[in-house]
Protein backbone atom coordinates (compact mmCIF):
# COMPACT_ATOMS: atom_id res chain seq x y z
CA UNK A 1 0.00 0.00 0.00
CA UNK A 2 1.26 3.54 -1.43
CA UNK A 3 2.00 5.57 1.68
CA UNK A 4 0.06 9.17 1.10
CA UNK A 5 0.99 12.50 2.07
CA UNK A 6 -2.05 14.62 4.12
CA UNK A 7 -3.30 17.72 2.90
CA UNK A 8 -3.83 20.42 4.54
CA UNK A 9 -5.99 23.62 3.16
CA UNK A 10 -4.99 27.18 4.50
CA UNK A 11 -7.89 29.46 3.70
CA UNK A 12 -6.56 32.77 3.89
CA UNK A 13 -2.74 33.64 2.96
CA UNK A 14 -1.90 36.68 4.96
CA UNK A 15 0.66 36.91 7.60
CA UNK A 16 -0.78 34.37 9.71
CA UNK A 17 -1.50 32.03 6.42
CA UNK A 18 2.21 31.78 4.96
CA UNK A 19 3.96 31.56 8.50
CA UNK A 20 1.67 28.79 8.88
CA UNK A 21 2.42 27.25 5.39
CA UNK A 22 6.15 27.71 6.47
CA UNK A 23 5.72 25.59 10.12
CA UNK A 24 3.68 22.62 8.26
CA UNK A 25 6.22 22.40 5.82
CA UNK A 26 8.90 22.41 7.68
CA UNK A 27 6.88 20.29 9.93
CA UNK A 28 6.55 18.06 7.11
CA UNK A 29 2.75 18.12 8.51
CA UNK A 30 1.63 16.87 4.51
CA UNK A 31 1.27 19.03 0.84
CA UNK A 32 -0.11 22.36 1.25
CA UNK A 33 -2.48 24.09 -0.58
CA UNK A 34 -3.42 28.15 0.46
CA UNK A 35 -6.37 29.64 -0.74
CA UNK A 36 -7.11 33.60 -0.65
CA UNK A 37 -9.54 35.43 -3.00
CA UNK A 38 -9.06 35.85 -6.83
CA UNK A 39 -7.42 39.56 -6.44
CA UNK A 40 -4.80 37.73 -4.10
CA UNK A 41 -4.46 34.28 -6.44
CA UNK A 42 -0.89 35.93 -7.87
CA UNK A 43 0.62 36.64 -4.24
CA UNK A 44 -0.34 32.96 -2.53
CA UNK A 45 1.14 31.57 -5.43
CA UNK A 46 4.09 33.47 -4.99
CA UNK A 47 4.06 32.63 -1.27
CA UNK A 48 3.61 28.88 -2.47
CA UNK A 49 6.59 29.32 -4.83
CA UNK A 50 8.88 30.84 -2.69
CA UNK A 51 8.43 28.12 0.06
CA UNK A 52 8.87 25.54 -2.64
CA UNK A 53 12.01 27.04 -3.53
CA UNK A 54 13.12 27.43 0.13
CA UNK A 55 12.89 23.48 0.65
CA UNK A 56 16.47 22.20 -0.34
CA UNK A 57 17.75 24.38 2.45
CA UNK A 58 14.84 23.70 4.68
CA UNK A 59 15.44 20.30 4.05
CA UNK A 60 11.65 19.02 3.43
CA UNK A 61 9.33 17.80 1.26
CA UNK A 62 5.99 19.15 0.60
CA UNK A 63 4.16 20.21 -2.35
CA UNK A 64 3.15 23.81 -1.65
CA UNK A 65 0.43 25.57 -3.75
CA UNK A 66 -1.27 28.68 -4.38
CA UNK A 67 -4.77 28.96 -5.36
CA UNK A 68 -7.98 30.86 -5.64
CA UNK A 69 -10.64 28.22 -6.68
CA UNK A 70 -11.97 25.74 -3.46
CA UNK A 71 -12.05 22.92 -5.64
CA UNK A 72 -7.94 22.91 -4.74
CA UNK A 73 -8.83 21.75 -1.56
CA UNK A 74 -10.92 18.89 -2.47
CA UNK A 75 -10.10 15.68 -0.11
CA UNK A 76 -8.11 17.97 2.58
CA UNK A 77 -7.70 16.46 5.87
CA UNK A 78 -6.82 19.65 8.07
CA UNK A 79 -8.18 23.14 6.98
CA UNK A 80 -7.01 26.16 8.97
CA UNK A 81 -8.86 29.41 8.49
CA UNK A 82 -7.51 32.67 8.76
CA UNK A 83 -9.26 34.51 6.14
CA UNK A 84 -10.39 38.17 7.39
CA UNK A 85 -10.05 41.55 8.15
CA UNK A 86 -7.07 41.58 11.08
CA UNK A 87 -7.00 43.43 13.60
CA UNK A 88 -6.32 47.42 13.78
CA UNK A 89 -5.58 49.63 16.44
CA UNK A 90 -7.94 51.30 18.30
CA UNK A 91 -10.42 48.56 16.87
CA UNK A 92 -12.26 45.95 19.01
CA UNK A 93 -12.54 42.34 18.39
CA UNK A 94 -16.57 43.32 18.01
CA UNK A 95 -16.05 45.70 15.39
CA UNK A 96 -14.97 42.70 12.96
CA UNK A 97 -17.84 40.96 13.58
CA UNK A 98 -19.80 42.17 10.25
CA UNK A 99 -16.85 42.26 7.97
CA UNK A 100 -15.82 38.62 8.98
CA UNK A 101 -18.94 36.82 9.23
CA UNK A 102 -19.48 37.83 5.67
CA UNK A 103 -16.09 36.07 4.86
CA UNK A 104 -16.80 33.35 7.31
CA UNK A 105 -19.77 32.49 5.05
CA UNK A 106 -18.12 31.74 1.94
CA UNK A 107 -15.43 30.19 3.30
CA UNK A 108 -17.66 27.40 5.19
CA UNK A 109 -19.93 27.18 2.18
CA UNK A 110 -16.42 26.17 0.11
CA UNK A 111 -15.03 24.00 2.57
CA UNK A 112 -18.67 22.00 2.96
CA UNK A 113 -18.42 21.01 -0.57
CA UNK A 114 -14.66 19.98 -1.20
CA UNK A 115 -13.57 19.18 1.85
CA UNK A 116 -15.97 17.78 4.32
CA UNK A 117 -14.41 15.18 6.49
CA UNK A 118 -11.55 17.76 7.29
CA UNK A 119 -11.11 19.19 10.89
CA UNK A 120 -11.32 22.47 10.66
CA UNK A 121 -8.99 24.80 12.96
CA UNK A 122 -10.92 28.45 12.70
CA UNK A 123 -8.55 31.47 13.54
CA UNK A 124 -10.70 34.31 12.23
CA UNK A 125 -11.29 37.01 15.11
CA UNK A 126 -13.86 37.97 16.76
CA UNK A 127 -12.69 33.55 17.35
CA UNK A 128 -15.39 32.58 19.48
CA UNK A 129 -18.04 33.80 17.12
CA UNK A 130 -16.48 32.94 13.57
CA UNK A 131 -15.83 29.16 14.68
CA UNK A 132 -19.62 29.28 15.46
CA UNK A 133 -20.40 30.65 12.91
CA UNK A 134 -18.39 28.27 10.59
CA UNK A 135 -19.85 25.53 12.82
CA UNK A 136 -23.38 26.18 12.44
CA UNK A 137 -23.20 27.00 8.50
CA UNK A 138 -20.96 23.75 7.72
CA UNK A 139 -23.71 21.60 9.98
CA UNK A 140 -20.27 19.53 10.72
CA UNK A 141 -20.10 17.80 13.86
CA UNK A 142 -18.79 19.04 17.05
CA UNK A 143 -15.33 16.75 17.01
CA UNK A 144 -14.70 18.65 13.70
CA UNK A 145 -14.52 22.25 14.54
CA UNK A 146 -12.49 23.93 16.75
CA UNK A 147 -11.21 27.64 17.16
CA UNK A 148 -7.43 28.45 18.28
CA UNK A 149 -7.93 30.48 20.90
CA UNK A 150 -6.62 28.74 24.04
CA UNK A 151 -3.87 27.61 22.91
CA UNK A 152 -2.50 30.96 22.04
CA UNK A 153 -3.98 32.67 25.32
CA UNK A 154 -2.04 29.18 27.40
CA UNK A 155 1.34 29.81 25.24
CA UNK A 156 1.00 33.66 26.18
CA UNK A 157 0.85 33.11 29.53
CA UNK A 158 3.39 30.41 29.41
CA UNK A 159 5.55 32.98 27.72
CA UNK A 160 5.41 36.04 29.92
CA UNK A 161 5.76 33.43 33.24
CA UNK A 162 8.99 32.50 31.84
CA UNK A 163 10.19 36.09 30.86
CA UNK A 164 9.15 37.16 34.37
CA UNK A 165 10.76 34.54 36.24
CA UNK A 166 13.89 33.96 33.74
CA UNK A 167 13.04 30.31 33.95
CA UNK A 168 12.63 27.91 30.82
CA UNK A 169 8.92 28.20 29.00
CA UNK A 170 9.54 24.25 28.85
CA UNK A 171 9.03 24.21 32.21
CA UNK A 172 5.76 26.30 32.51
CA UNK A 173 2.95 24.04 32.70
CA UNK A 174 -0.58 26.01 33.03
CA UNK A 175 -3.63 26.78 31.22
CA UNK A 176 -6.29 29.38 30.09
CA UNK A 177 -9.77 29.09 29.98
CA UNK A 178 -12.98 30.90 28.74
CA UNK A 179 -13.18 33.29 25.65
CA UNK A 180 -10.37 34.76 23.42
CA UNK A 181 -10.28 38.37 24.57
CA UNK A 182 -10.12 40.34 27.44
CA UNK A 183 -11.78 38.54 30.54
CA UNK A 184 -10.25 35.48 29.54
CA UNK A 185 -9.45 33.24 32.59
CA UNK A 186 -5.56 32.41 33.28
CA UNK A 187 -5.26 29.47 35.86
CA UNK A 188 -2.87 30.81 38.43
CA UNK A 189 -3.55 28.15 40.85
CA UNK A 190 -2.99 25.33 38.34
CA UNK A 191 0.28 26.74 36.94
CA UNK A 192 3.71 25.37 38.11
CA UNK A 193 6.75 25.57 37.04
CA UNK A 194 9.14 22.72 36.88
CA UNK A 195 6.35 20.90 39.10
CA UNK A 196 6.82 23.62 41.51
CA UNK A 197 3.24 25.79 42.33
CA UNK A 198 3.27 29.29 40.75
CA UNK A 199 2.06 31.07 43.76
CA UNK A 200 5.25 29.46 45.52
CA UNK A 201 7.80 31.46 43.65
CA UNK A 202 6.08 34.24 42.16
CA UNK A 203 4.53 37.07 44.55
CA UNK A 204 0.66 38.06 44.37
CA UNK A 205 1.59 41.11 42.57
CA UNK A 206 3.55 39.16 39.70
CA UNK A 207 0.73 36.95 39.14
CA UNK A 208 -2.13 39.94 38.71
CA UNK A 209 0.56 41.36 36.82
CA UNK A 210 0.96 38.39 34.32
CA UNK A 211 -2.44 37.40 34.57
CA UNK A 212 -3.72 40.95 32.87
CA UNK A 213 -0.62 41.02 30.22
CA UNK A 214 -2.23 37.60 29.19
CA UNK A 215 -5.27 39.08 28.72
CA UNK A 216 -4.06 41.89 26.43
CA UNK A 217 -1.66 40.19 24.89
CA UNK A 218 -3.25 40.68 21.33
CA UNK A 219 -3.83 43.87 22.16
CA UNK A 220 -0.55 45.07 23.37
CA UNK A 221 1.28 43.62 20.05
CA UNK A 222 -2.07 45.21 17.46
CA UNK A 223 -0.69 48.52 19.48
CA UNK A 224 3.22 48.56 18.89
CA UNK A 225 2.36 47.12 14.97
CA UNK A 226 0.24 50.15 14.50
CA UNK A 227 -1.55 48.08 11.63
CA UNK A 228 -2.42 44.41 11.81
CA UNK A 229 -2.78 41.67 14.73
CA UNK A 230 -0.24 38.76 15.97
CA UNK A 231 0.73 36.14 13.32
CA UNK A 232 3.89 34.03 14.85
CA UNK A 233 2.66 33.09 17.65
CA UNK A 234 -1.44 32.16 15.88
CA UNK A 235 0.23 30.37 13.41
CA UNK A 236 2.52 27.89 15.49
CA UNK A 237 -0.61 27.73 18.44
CA UNK A 238 -2.61 26.00 15.38
CA UNK A 239 0.23 24.10 13.95
CA UNK A 240 0.45 22.39 17.07
CA UNK A 241 -3.11 21.67 17.42
CA UNK A 242 -3.21 20.06 13.48
CA UNK A 243 -0.11 17.99 14.23
CA UNK A 244 -1.98 16.64 17.18
CA UNK A 245 -4.33 15.33 15.23
CA UNK A 246 -2.39 14.16 12.11
CA UNK A 247 -0.28 12.32 13.95
CA UNK A 248 -2.82 11.31 16.88
CA UNK A 249 -0.15 13.14 19.47
CA UNK A 250 -2.95 12.69 22.07
CA UNK A 251 -2.38 16.33 23.03
CA UNK A 252 -4.19 18.34 25.61
CA UNK A 253 -4.75 21.83 23.95
CA UNK A 254 -6.96 24.94 25.82
CA UNK A 255 -9.38 25.16 22.25
CA UNK A 256 -12.34 27.09 21.56
CA UNK A 257 -14.43 23.91 21.50
CA UNK A 258 -18.60 23.64 21.83
CA UNK A 259 -19.86 22.92 25.05
CA UNK A 260 -22.60 20.27 25.20
CA UNK A 261 -23.21 20.34 29.57
CA UNK A 262 -19.26 20.68 30.54
CA UNK A 263 -18.54 23.74 32.98
CA UNK A 264 -22.27 24.51 32.99
CA UNK A 265 -21.93 25.91 29.38
CA UNK A 266 -24.80 24.71 26.74
CA UNK A 267 -24.25 25.31 22.76
CA UNK A 268 -21.50 28.14 22.79
CA UNK A 269 -17.56 27.49 21.86
CA UNK A 270 -15.47 28.40 25.27
CA UNK A 271 -11.94 28.00 25.33
CA UNK A 272 -11.13 24.78 27.56
CA UNK A 273 -8.93 21.66 27.93
CA UNK A 274 -9.43 19.87 24.92
CA UNK A 275 -7.91 16.08 23.77
CA UNK A 276 -7.03 16.28 20.25
CA UNK A 277 -6.28 12.46 19.00
CA UNK A 278 -6.93 11.73 15.43
CA UNK A 279 -11.06 11.28 15.96
CA UNK A 280 -10.33 15.07 16.16
CA UNK A 281 -11.46 16.84 19.27
CA UNK A 282 -12.38 13.50 21.55
CA UNK A 283 -12.43 14.52 24.59
CA UNK A 284 -13.37 18.03 26.83
CA UNK A 285 -11.47 17.73 30.44
CA UNK A 286 -13.66 19.60 33.28
CA UNK A 287 -11.63 21.25 35.96
CA UNK A 288 -13.08 21.78 39.48
CA UNK A 289 -12.97 25.60 39.53
CA UNK A 290 -12.95 27.94 42.77
CA UNK A 291 -15.55 30.62 43.82
CA UNK A 292 -13.52 33.28 42.05
CA UNK A 293 -12.27 31.38 39.32
CA UNK A 294 -15.99 30.09 38.45
CA UNK A 295 -16.89 33.92 38.56
CA UNK A 296 -14.45 35.16 36.31
CA UNK A 297 -15.47 32.16 34.07
CA UNK A 298 -19.38 33.26 34.26
CA UNK A 299 -17.91 36.68 33.42
CA UNK A 300 -15.92 35.60 29.92
CA UNK A 301 -19.25 33.21 29.53
CA UNK A 302 -21.62 36.16 29.54
CA UNK A 303 -18.94 37.95 26.51
CA UNK A 304 -18.67 35.01 24.32
CA UNK A 305 -22.65 34.74 24.38
CA UNK A 306 -23.54 38.64 23.69
CA UNK A 307 -21.04 37.97 20.58
CA UNK A 308 -22.27 34.63 19.61
CA UNK A 309 -25.78 36.07 19.27
CA UNK A 310 -24.69 38.89 17.30
CA UNK A 311 -24.05 36.39 14.11
CA UNK A 312 -27.85 35.89 14.25
CA UNK A 313 -27.29 32.35 13.28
Amino acid sequence: MGFERKKIALIGGGQIGQVLAMIASQKELGDIVILDIPAYENPVKGKALDLMEMAPHGDYDANISGTSNYKDIEGADVVIVTAGKPREAGMTREDLLAVNLKIITDVASGVKQYAPKAFCIILTNPLDAMVYAFYKLTGFPRHQVVGMAGALDTARWRAFIAMELGVSVADVAGTVLGGHGPDMVPLPRLTTVGGVPLAEIATKEQIDKLALRTREAGTEIVKLFGKGSAFFSPAWSAATMAESYLKDKKRIIACAALCQGEYGINGLFIGVPCLITAKGLEKIYEIKLTEEENALLQKTIASVKKTTEETKL
